[in-house]
Formats: structure tokens, C-alpha cells, sequence
């Protein structure tokens, strides 16, 4: 027994199976990569196990250790950096630079920063977070992102202002 389909079915066949095929193998081509993301900015997914990279700080603080899992484990300040970083600021030294929304930045990545694209190099500042009135004195690092693009701000600066690690923050940012 032979199985006849209309000539339509056929065609119609062929294009339901390969479409996809070629589909999906477009998607590994380099000049195609990126067409079917949407075109909000996704927080990139950071693995803590890695190193964080180098960079330049005004105040270096030690990286945590390679078995660190808590967050007190990842939160290398010391009671000195901290006591800095909550100190009353000079108001008139001060420069506002906007308003940014920050979630936390890499865990591994030690010290009291924002990666923000308020700023173009390293400059110490100040973050406001408006939900409980607390600001937090801290080094301020360019992110290279576009304006508007959001920021990212280290653990220790989450944990001096009493901001939910898992939350979106609202803050004003001043640069000394």
C-alpha cells in the first residue's frame, strides 16, 4: 500500500520541517546572533565562583574568599571602611549627577562601589536611596553602559543602606 498525498501537503511538509532547521542554524551565525533578543538591557548572569576582574579603586578591600557562599562571607569590608562610608557628607563639596536604578552588582567584586554610567572614571561619590532616607559614601566607577542604562552597586553599599539584596533600588547619585 502506497501513502499519496496532494502535491500541496508535500510542499507544505517540507517547509514545516526545514524552516526551523534553517532557523536554528541562522541563530549560530555571528551576523545573526542578537536578532531575536528584545531590545530592553538584560542584567548579565554572573558566576560568583569566577574571579572578578581587576580594576583600579580608590580604597582597595580585600577579594572574598573562594569558598565564600553567605553574604557576610562576601562582604569583606572592614568596621573602618564602613564607618567611612556612612559618614556625614559635605553637602557644598558635592555635585548631583542624576538618578539611577541600581541591583546588585557581582558579589566577588570587593569594596563600597557603583557602576554606573553617571560617571566616566573613578571619582569618589555618594548614593541616596530615597525608600529609607540612608546614603552610603562610596567610590563611583564608570560602567560604559549608555545613559539610562541602570547601574550596579556592591553588596557592602546594599547592606550599609538596608536595601533588599533582590531589589531594583531607586538612588540619587552626588559626586565629590
Amino acid at each position: 500500500m502506497r501513502l499519496s498525498f496532494p502535491r500541496n501537503t508535500v510542499t507544505f511538509m517540507k517547509y514545516v520541517v526545514l524552516f526551523p532547521v534553517v532557523v536554528l542554524a541562522g541563530c549560530a551565525s555571528p551576523s545573526l546572533q542578537g536578532i531575536f533578543k528584545s531590545p530592553q538591557a538584560v542584567a548579565p548572569v554572573v558566576d560568583v565562583a569566577a574571579p572578578a576582574p581587576v580594576i583600579a579603586t580608590l580604597d582597595p578591600t580585600p577579594p572574598p574568599p573562594p569558598a565564600a557562599r553567605t553574604v557576610a562571607q562576601f562582604d569583606t569590608t572592614t568596621a573602618e571602611d564602613r564607618a567611612a562610608a556612612t559618614a556625614a557628607p559635605e553637602p557644598e563639596s558635592e555635585t548631583e549627577l542624576g538618578t539611577t536604578i541600581a541591583t546588585l552588582g557581582s558579589p566577588a567584586d570587593p569594596g563600597i562601589w557603583l557602576k554606573t554610567p553617571l560617571v566616566t572614571e573613578l571619582v569618589a561619590g555618594r548614593v541616596e536611596y530615597g525608600a529609607n532616607g540612608k546614603s552610603v559614601n562610596l567610590e563611583l566607577r564608570p560602567s560604559g553602559g549608555e545613559a539610562g542604562s541602570g547601574s550596579q552597586i556592591s553588596l557592602p553599599a546594599m547592606r550599609l543602606l538596608d536595601a533588599p539584596l533582590t531589589g531594583l533600588l531607586e538612588l540619587v547619585v552626588y559626586k565629590n
